[in-house]
């Protein structure tokens, strides 16, 4: 089996700073893979790059077989690559359901189809639990709510790839467990691909665990491997962190 994404000698520097270094990374289809690391282990900036936010210092991208190094961010979402962002951006002033509209008009030929985007909202919310709190202003959710309307949106996109950054932030104990659930049901359609401070999180949900040390990666490997690695524990398991 091919995999869905690589990165070859993937760098980034921002002045002097080498925020990702050298990265070769590879994603297979399907699969729920986290990445962890200590602040500023250029998590975030690495899957910036691969969503395209920011364009890389050197380096290349492939997704499902094409080179995608100098694509903007807009036309990667057309290929399938959703990313959901590490602080909160929903339009406050818009209802949950009209938050959810603007992506799902994008996957449709017919975008100005009510009866189509409705179904692909309403499918999109219910997924995530928020279908009862469709007329309320996105900004007046709490903020874990606001988390989980955002992965609504991205799911909105019908991802190949969905991104998700710090998805549990500010989420309360049963959210969890109920985003847990909802992240294994993504996974039948969609490749998943999660920066997660949470370490039960990613040790219940991860099929693989990638460290980044200094934007390096420090290990790879299945979620027991990763927690009996002295290096991964020095580095991060056994630090403090936010």
């Amino acid at each position: 089996m091919m995999p869905l994404l690589t990165t070859k000698g993937l760098s980034r520097n921002f002045g002097g700073l080498r925020a990702v270094d050298n990265v070769d990374f590879a994603l297979m289809p399907g699969e729920i893979r986290a990445v962890i690391g200590p602040n500023g282990a250029g998590k975030t900036t690495f899957v910036s790059l691969v969503s395209g936010r920011i364009q890389p210092s050197q380096g290349m991208i492939v997704f499902d077989g094409a080179d995608i190094t100098s694509l903007p961010a807009y036309a990667r979402v057309r290929l399938g690559v959703a990313y959901t962002f590490q602080i909160t951006s929903v339009f406050a002033n818009l209802s949950v359901y009209d938050n959810v509209a603007l992506p799902v008009q994008r996957t449709l030929t017919d975008g100005r189809s009510k009866g189509a985007v409705r179904t692909g909202v309403m499918a999109a919310l219910e997924r995530t639990g928020l279908a009862d709190r469709t007329h309320m202003l996105a900004g007046q959710l709490s903020y874990g709510h606001q988390r989980l309307l955002e992965v609504a949106m991205g799911l909105a996109l019908k991802p190949r790839l969905l991104i998700l950054d710090e998805p549990t932030q500010g989420l309360a104990d049963s959210e969890i467990d109920n985003f847990i659930e909802l992240v294994r049901e993504i996974a039948k359609s969609a490749t998943v691909l999660l920066i997660e401070h949470n370490m039960p999180v990613v040790m219940q949900l991860a099929d693989r665990i990638t460290v980044f040390n200094a934007g390096r990666i420090l290990a790879e490997g299945a979620p027991e491997q990763i927690r009996a690695n002295t290096e991964v524990q020095d580095a991060y398991l056994g630090a403090t962190h936010d």
